[in-house]
């Protein structure tokens, strides 16, 4: 009988002891992996320009490539872009497929239930554009007004959401792409585009004498670097770096390469 007691003691004992263990916290070598490795893979859709998109020799640029080769270099390690089906990003991060997502990322709570995210460091609005000679200024002047956004978009959710200018409107005109809603603004079909800040200054830093962009906007969303959630070091190290490369100008910089403005975000 002491003897089964002694066992059963024993057993109680190892027990605890394994249990103590399991729950002690695992060491995070997210940023000494990468280091040693010497490569980040960035996850991102290569069809999203200006954050990240082919140009006409097929490699990837945008304002976001330009973002992350900066980070890299700072680190001191190789950047590889890695397109990877949207649909199925976070699973390609959370596999390790990838190291991060970087492709003008909103965050989001459900978002933030699967992975972390890096501090914001851009605010996609919802802006308003106009012709350069409109006598548009605000959203109260758009009342019996024609304006166009892309179909599907988060524009046409946002206009949605404001029912009192969208009720005072003569017409919603919707596109399937921003590129035909802003040449019909061009042509007079139609008064003023709803569009997303990051995709509106870049065509409109292309042609600045053809339009305007209004100081009303219909919303705000932040965007954030994406990164597996227990890569804690790794995500402090990319909040560093992004906190430097905005307090020495070259957020700003890049910024102005691809909006004509310095949109980054600012607390």
């Amino acid at each position: 009988m002491k003897f089964k007691l002694k066992l059963l003691i024993v057993a109680i004992l190892s027990t605890a002891i394994l249990a103590g263990c399991s729950s002690k916290p695992t060491t995070d070598n997210s940023l000494a992996d990468l280091k040693e490795k010497k490569e980040l893979i960035i996850g991102l859709d290569d069809n999203f320009p200006p954050m990240g998109f082919r140009d006409d020799k097929g490699e990837i640029v945008g304002f976001d490539i330009d973002m992350a080769k900066e980070v890299g270099k700072r680190l001191g390690v190789k950047v590889t872009f890695k397109p990877v089906e949207w649909d199925g990003i976070i699973l390609s991060l959370n596999n390790k497929d990838i190291d991060v997502i970087w492709n003008g990322l909103t965050i989001t709570d459900k978002r933030k239930e699967q992975i972390a995210f890096s501090k914001v460091y851009l605010q996609n609005k919802q802006i308003i554009v106009v012709r350069s000679d409109s006598t548009i200024k605000n959203k109260t002047n758009l009342k019996d007004t024609k304006v166009g956004l892309q179909l599907g978009s988060s524009s046409e959710t946002a206009l949605a959401k404001d029912s009192s200018l969208t009720d005072s409107l003569k017409e919603v005109k919707k596109y399937s792409n921003n590129t035909e809603a802003l040449l019909d603004l061009n042509a007079k079909r139609i008064d003023a585009v709803v569009v997303d800040e990051v995709v509106g200054r870049y065509y409109v830093s292309k042609k600045p004498n053809d339009y305007k962009v209004l100081d009303d906007n219909l919303g705000v969303e932040d965007y954030g670097v994406g990164i597996r959630k227990n890569d804690t070091s790794l995500t402090s190290e990319i909040d560093k770096l992004l906190e430097e490369m905005k307090k020495d100008g070259t957020s700003n910089t890049i910024s102005q390469k691809w909006f004509g403005k310095d949109i980054t975000f600012k607390e």
